[in-house]
């Protein structure tokens, strides 16, 4: 098959699109042909090297944790699904390598809805995961108050979207050019940087229940001030998060209430209702990945980017 993939750490031109050995469902897997794949920051940040330490990978390696594509194998005890079923998930990427190739093996997944394009549904499972492992670790519920730091991303208006959905008031940081943005997903949107503090205050004078860290830009002192305990802020960016008392959460635990998946069913189903969609920063061809992760990189992006497959 052709994937794109890396076989050192480095800049952007490390990527390119060749030949791969083909992974195969297992035991409660499925394999699809990839009609999207997303990019996320961990991608790039792992094919630079950044997190090597952390997370060594076996090299050639495929970049990409989400995609949506056509059922083409089911492995021994699936059922739900059938060959030719188009769905959306996550890759185990320890096990078999990334999405961004001509078949991936998901071991969460959901039907896609009609309502999303393959791009969007291609980039909507890993966002939909953080956002609602997060929202669970927080405890938003209908009548909270949360406030997203970087709310314009593809994390962050995935977030605002479910957890408006839940009945949150999403308070939501971004340039001003992204504030009519977020208003069109039910957020109200503020500026970041100097003065969050005081901005905040203004919009919620009783106070806000819980706050996302999705830039990891060195806000914490302020956004724990904002949440007036530690413990009612998680990043998922800031990997000096311990040292302000912040809880970092960079993927799924081993506990039920560490996991997400739950929700990209959540999410078709609101989909369906025109209540969820995935905006679309930027979609890119397979070939153009080192673009996608270039552009990923900037920490600019208002909304997902896609790598669409032939």
């Amino acid at each position: 098959m052709f994937a794109l993939q890396f076989s050192q750490y480095g800049s952007p031109d490390v990527l390119t699109v060749a030949d791969a050995e083909e992974p195969h469902a297992g035991p409660g897997e499925i394999r699809i042909t990839v009609r999207a794949a997303g990019v996320t920051p961990s991608d790039w940040k792992l094919r630079s090297g950044m997190l090597h330490r952390l997370l060594p990978l076996d090299l050639p390696h495929i970049p990409g944790v989400d995609a949506a594509g056509i059922v083409d194998e089911i492995g021994d005890g699936v059922t739900g699904v059938a060959v030719g079923d188009a769905v959306f998930g996550l890759v185990d990427v320890a096990g078999h390598g990334g999405a961004a190739a001509e078949f991936a093996v998901l071991t969460v997944w959901a039907a896609k809805p009609d309502a999303l394009s393959w791009e969007q549904a291609g980039g909507a499972a890993a966002d939909v995961e953080t956002a609602t492992r997060v929202l669970n670790a927080l405890g938003v519920t209908a009548g909270t108050i949360l406030l997203i730091e970087g709310a314009a991303g593809g994390t962050g208006t995935v977030t605002t979207q479910l957890a408006v959905a839940r009945g949150a008031t999403v308070i939501g940081t971004a340039g001003q050019h992204n504030h009519e943005f977020l208003a069109g997903l039910g957020a109200t949107p503020t500026t970041y940087g100097p003065g969050l503090v005081e901005r905040v205050t203004a919009l919620a004078p009783d106070g806000v229940d819980a706050v996302l860290d999705t830039a990891g830009s060195g806000s914490l002192p302020d956004l724990v001030t904002i949440a007036g305990d530690a413990n009612r802020v998680v990043s998922i960016a800031d990997p000096n998060a311990h040292e302000h008392g912040v809880r970092l959460s960079l993927g799924p635990g081993n506990s039920e209430h560490e996991l997400g998946y739950a929700g990209l069913a959540v999410a078709a189903a609101l989909a369906t209702e025109g209540r969820f969609t995935v905006p679309l920063h930027a979609v890119l061809p397979l070939k153009d990945g080192a673009k996608a992760h270039e552009l990923s990189a900037t920490g600019h992006a208002h909304g997902k980017i896609v790598l669409s497959v032939p």
